[in-house]
């Protein structure tokens, strides 16, 4: 197993991992953890080059010290890419050396879920490692984090609706869901069952088919989903689909979705903003998923009942951020960036003593 340090500005900790026995290939960005441990799920990709999965390691890692911010969980943020195909790389090796590499980090990166790695895969990494969260709720975990982040992101989308068109009832509205795997998939459920008409598109059409069948939406291609006429915009896929290409194409009044890193670049959250489309910061209207998974560090451990409470504040987060955007007069993106920046800053002004004090959770919180 070869573990190096990649120095990166601005980041605390960029860590290359190669073990030629298991075929692992991996990178762990430890963006800030001024607010506690880095929290961050483990992504598997076959991405084009070592280039490409060091964007998307960086851009996400920061997203989610910006969503532990924001969300107030106590934890900072990271995140670990596995580079490679999901159907052919995958083996007990690998996730046990994936583990030992989490592990080297000494507690400062705890990992979860993420895209095409399940609870299956992270059993394993376990068992080289306790820094692992969002396990089942028999091995003392929070469970799938999937439904939570597709609850967050429905009472976001009411939200959004309620400040867009005055009114927060869906059943009048018309919802472009963009990616239906697990998060997309519970989130249609939602906006179907509180009356909403709903257009779905996915990579795989297996799962069009199924949520077609099963609950009467519309369906569309993939690559018209996002100039489907609509009210919201639900991206639910990978990110950085608004970009010079799609944003002159929309043709809705809101973007809300599960997505991570929605904007391929800052200035279009600019371009949205002055067209008068409202848009929900991703990492804002996401966090449920993550909230869910850091009420396991809770000093009587997880409580789903606490956890929902929890969830229910997206809206009121969100309220806070489209405030700054109007009073300022910028995009929601930045007054989102600007709301977590001052958070932890707030957080290193602070005495080392009160930071000691509430910092990292005892190990004893994790399963394992």
């Amino acid at each position: 197993m070869e573990i190096h340090d990649l120095p990166v500005a601005g980041y605390e900790r960029v860590v290359r991992a190669r073990d030629p026995e298991s075929g692992l290939h991996a990178l762990v960005a430890i963006h800030d953890t001024t607010l506690g441990p880095s929290l961050g799920g483990m992504r598997m990709w076959p991405y084009a080059s070592e280039s490409e999965a060091m964007t998307d390691v960086l851009r996400l890692a920061r997203g989610m010290t910006f969503k532990s911010a924001v969300a107030h969980t106590g934890l900072g943020g990271g995140k670990s890419v596995v580079i490679g195909d999901p159907k052919a790389v995958k083996s007990e090796k690998l996730f046990l050396a994936m583990g030992r590499v989490v592990d080297s980090l000494g507690g400062r990166y705890i990992t979860a879920e993420d895209v095409n790695i399940g609870i299956d895969d992270l059993e394993i990494v376990r068992r080289s490692t306790r820094w692992v969260s969002g396990l089942a709720r028999e091995d003392g975990g929070s469970g799938n984090p999937s439904p939570y982040t597709a609850y967050g992101v429905y009472l976001g989308i009411r939200a959004a609706c309620g400040r867009q068109f005055d009114n927060d009832e869906l059943r009048s509205r018309h919802v472009a869901v963009q990616g239906v795997g697990a998060v997309g998939s519970a989130l249609v459920e939602r906006l179907v069952k509180a009356g909403a008409r709903v257009t779905v598109a996915d990579a795989r059409e297996d799962r069009v088919r199924a949520l077609a069948e099963k609950l009467g939406v519309a369906t569309a291609r993939v690559d018209e989903i996002v100039a489907v006429p609509c009210d919201v915009f639900a991206p639910c896929a990978l990110g950085a689909v608004i970009d010079d290409r799609t944003i002159g194409t929309l043709r809705c009044k809101v973007i809300a979705g599960a997505a991570n890193n929605v904007l391929h670049e800052p200035r279009h959250g600019r371009q949205l903003f002055e067209r008068g489309v409202l848009y929900a910061p991703d990492y804002v209207i996401n966090a449920g998923g993550i909230i869910n998974v850091s009420a396991e560090f809770a000093a009587g451990g997880y409580v789903e009942a606490e956890a929902l409470r929890r969830i229910e504040r997206i809206p009121e987060a969100l309220r806070q951020v489209w405030s700054i955007s109007n009073d300022e007069k910028i995009p929601a993106s930045d007054a989102a960036d600007r709301l977590a920046m001052n958070i932890v800053a707030e957080a290193k002004a602070r005495p080392a003593a009160t930071k000691a004090a509430t910092a990292s959770p005892r190990p004893g919180h994790f399963a394992g």
